[in-house]
């Protein structure tokens, strides 16, 4: 399994006495392709960023790649997810001031695998991929358009090779166009390189594109 969550409950420190989550026993295979909805609020994010290492599990265990990332301190967690993990942001989180190259670069130098190391023709590669046009390349990514900016985004998620790709309502921010074609973009690139997929939304109309959908009602016992 790539993702094994087992007896998780999850409070935001500010609101201890509120939990948040509470999933008995949920895992994901690996190589699977997983759509999770649910409405905004109900937790979703937190999901995601419990399963990358981004917030600590007080209660549970949450095994990655046969990693058991409850046990791990910060620094540990945030080692591994630049080793094993890819992450598409809601808003992109793409550095405005650097360039696309630059911007996969820094993801690049997280990542601490020699087994994984890519060069700048890899990179070049990616984006030609991607139909990212050579001349945006040294651009700030700020200058670019919505559609080049979310092609970045996914090109530094795979940089580094990552087992395990998450994407956390990428498409919310997206026209019906741009939505479709970010789609397009993304379920093949993952299907090619054999990742597992998780993919969380409150859209509805991205779940034919999945193998397995979910509601987080039916895995988070609080909702």
């Amino acid at each position: 399994m790539t993702i094994e969550l087992n007896e998780v409950r999850f409070s935001h420190s500010e609101a201890p006495d509120k939990t948040v989550l509470s999933i008995a026993r949920w895992s994901l295979a690996a190589g699977e392709q997983v759509f999770v909805h649910g409405p905004s609020g109900s937790g979703k994010s937190t999901l995601l960023n419990l399963v990358s290492g981004l917030l600590h599990c007080p209660q549970g265990e949450i095994s990655v790649l046969g990693k058991r990332l409850d046990k791990m301190i910060s620094r540990q967690r945030d080692r591994f997810r630049a080793n094993h993990i890819g992450y598409v942001f809601q808003r992109f989180n793409l550095i405005p001031y650097l360039s696309a190259l630059d911007n996969i670069g820094l993801a690049k130098s997280f990542s601490q695998r020699r087994d994984r190391k890519t060069s700048r023709a890899d990179t070049e590669s990616l984006l030609e991929s991607l139909n990212v046009d050579p001349s945006q390349w040294t651009r700030p990514t700020s200058q670019l358009s919505m559609g080049q900016q979310q092609r970045v985004a996914i090109a530094r998620a795979l940089i580094n090779r990552p087992e395990l790709l998450i994407a956390d309502e990428p498409t919310s921010s997206l026209d019906h166009d741009n939505r479709d074609n970010f789609m397009s973009v993304l379920m093949p690139l993952a299907t090619e390189h054999n990742m597992t997929l998780l993919f969380v939304s409150h859209d509805m109309a991205l779940a034919r594109y999945f193998q397995r959908v979910q509601a987080l009602g039916d895995i988070n016992e609080v909702a």
